[in-house]
């Protein structure tokens, strides 16, 4: 039996869906714990997690990366599996879709529906699957860190599947493909090439370079997401024609990168990037191979966001508009993401410790939790998705980011908060940041996920996330040892 189906069991007995083991923290109310978990049983399909069963019926691609991270502490089999299918959709051409359609979903389900992707036909020579349907773009390559962390969870049933070793040929072709086909600015970072890549679909960041886009007609498509939230919680009608024009233009175009209209350098999507290739790095490490080459594209990587998108004078990291070749000057969280890096340099990392803590993101002062974008800047909507609410995800990174430099009280403080604004929200897709009051899905995937990963945290200390960084992963950078990494999926080096 193995431990998807001893957790089930176990929970017979018990009225719920899991049962806990025992590395619950003292600060963690059982009962929290019980209700994250029945969210997670409720939005399991038998192969995936959705994140929220109304509003997105199919599974999401960053999403699936946060919700595993939590998964892993109920039952590392079915995090796996998580995982698994996911890269089970992953194109030819190295990259991974945003979201991988359940077909016994209704079309008008949700929008764009498959049969606007037309992913089997338009994306045929990118090397798109012909037995799953999908989209044709992409999100946060957060997926090698999750790999990595469910690991931990059970090394014993991870060797035993061997899911380090198939995991590793696609995450590192995943890898390859925003390397080297998304470099579209020429200075080693990936770009994204539509604002749902990056994951903060509305963000006042994309006004400048969406501005540029002629909107697809109104008529031309049906919002399904209106039908589970408020219209003034989501983004405008303006922005989704611009997003389907922008998506429209890509699929005719064969989903070929090199000419598009919109294309930005983002801190937080590279950051996560940089922090999966440390990720690869340890996977390789456990695999056999020194993962050296890949610490060292990290060290590059990260220098590269330092010198393309660090504005010393404003003390944060900006979005890079490639197309005009210009930094996009707005605040949001996605320029505190890269305290998440280990090797930011010490006075980068402490400036923007000062500028989160600062007026514009009030963390720890007047904000609740991290503010999605600037709360002094003139589009601010304590509302409105991403243009001032915060989020659970980039809450827990950036919480992440401040324990990873040190500032164990700040990172202990957000913590509480993330714990107790789940606790009392039911587990919001996002709130006001200054009040904390719901917004968006109820059961929201990653919300549940990653208050499970905070509850089995020890507060007061380091972080597991952490030992993706460790030492002695880290002084293979600077000991450059002679032996080479693992191959790549398809022949390519490491």
């Amino acid at each position: 039996m193995d431990r998807t189906a001893q957790l089930t069991s176990r929970a017979r007995s018990t009225g719920h869906s899991f049962v806990y083991e025992a590395d619950v923290t003292t600060h963690a109310p059982h009962t929290l714990h019980i209700r994250a978990a029945e969210v997670l049983e409720s939005n399991w399909t038998g192969t995936s997690t959705v994140p929220s069963r109304g509003l997105y019926p199919h599974q999401w691609s960053w999403d699936s990366a946060f919700i595993a991270i939590g998964l892993r502490h109920l039952s590392p089999l079915r995090a796996q599996t998580e995982l698994e299918t996911l890269l089970s959709a992953q194109w030819g051409d190295g990259r991974i879709p945003h979201i991988v359609f359940n077909p016994s979903v209704p079309l008008d389900a949700y929008f764009p529906s498959p049969d606007f992707w037309c992913s089997s036909t338009a994306g045929r020579a990118a090397g798109a699957p012909r037995t799953v349907q999908t989209s044709g773009i992409v999100q946060p390559p957060v997926h090698a860190l999750a790999v990595w962390l469910v690991h931990q969870a059970d090394p014993g049933l991870s060797r035993s599947r061997g899911f380090l070793a198939r995991a590793y040929p696609a995450l590192a072709a995943w890898h390859r493909y925003l390397l080297h086909r998304r470099d579209l600015g020429g200075g080693g970072l990936a770009s994204v090439v539509h604002p749902w890549e990056q994951g903060m679909d509305n963000s006042p960041c994309w006004d400048t370079p969406l501005s540029r886009v002629t909107p697809a007609p109104a008529r031309s498509f049906r919002r399904a997401d209106l039908d589970h939230g408020a219209a003034e919680d989501r983004p405008t009608d303006l922005d989704y024609g611009r997003y389907v024009r922008l998506a429209t233009d890509y699929r005719d175009a064969g989903y070929e990168d090199g000419a598009n209209e919109f294309a930005v350098e983002d801190p937080s999507f590279n950051a996560l990037l940089i922090a999966s290739e440390h990720a690869l790095a340890r996977i390789a490490r456990e695999l056999g191979a020194t993962g050296t080459a890949r610490h060292a594209r990290a060290e590059r990587l990260t220098a590269a966001l330092v010198e393309r998108l660090w504005d010393p004078a404003e003390g944060m990291f900006f979005c890079r508009d490639v197309v005009e070749g210009a930094l996009i000057p707005e605040r949001s969280v996605s320029g505190l993401i890269p305290l998440l890096l280990p090797t930011l340099p010490r006075d980068i990392a402490d400036t923007l410790v000062r500028t989160a803590r600062g007026p514009h993101f009030e963390v720890g002062g007047a904000a609740r939790l991290v503010p999605s974008y600037d709360l002094l800047g003139e589009a601010f909507d304590p509302h409105r998705y991403w243009r001032g609410p915060a989020w659970f995800n980039t809450g827990w990174l950036v919480e992440r980011g401040l324990r990873q430099h040190g500032e164990q009280t700040h990172a202990d403080a957000l913590r509480t908060a993330l714990l107790e604004t789940a606790d009392a929200t039911e587990f919001a897709e996002y709130v006001d940041p200054y009040t904390g009051e719901a917004c968006g899905a109820l059961g929201f995937g990653w919300t549940a996920a990653l208050t499970l990963d905070l509850l089995h945290q020890q507060p007061f200390g380091d972080s597991d996330i952490n030992t993706v960084f460790g030492t002695s992963g880290m002084s293979d950078v600077n000991g450059m040892s002679d032996m080479s990494d693992m191959d790549d999926k398809g022949g390519e080096r490491a």
